[in-house]
């Protein structure tokens, strides 16, 4: 079941950006998906990721829809 999505406003340090931007273009993924990405491992590794929190799509394009 898809949920709605959180909007939130970050302030970054111009140059962090642009390694973000790096990083996630390396990695076939937005800068949005990577910081995502990014904070899901730490709540991981630390143990607060929520049980319920929805598996995070993987890197890459999404598959084209099949048209019947």
């Amino acid at each position: 079941m898809a949920t709605e999505r959180k909007t939130l406003l970050l302030r970054l340090d111009p140059a962090v950006h642009d390694a973000l931007a790096h990083w996630a273009s390396d990695d076939l993924r937005s800068t949005n998906a990577q910081i995502e990405f990014l904070l899901r491992k730490a709540l991981t590794e630390a143990g607060r990721m929520p049980r319920r929190a929805e598996p995070q799509r993987g890197p890459g394009r999404p598959p084209k829809a099949e048209t019947a």
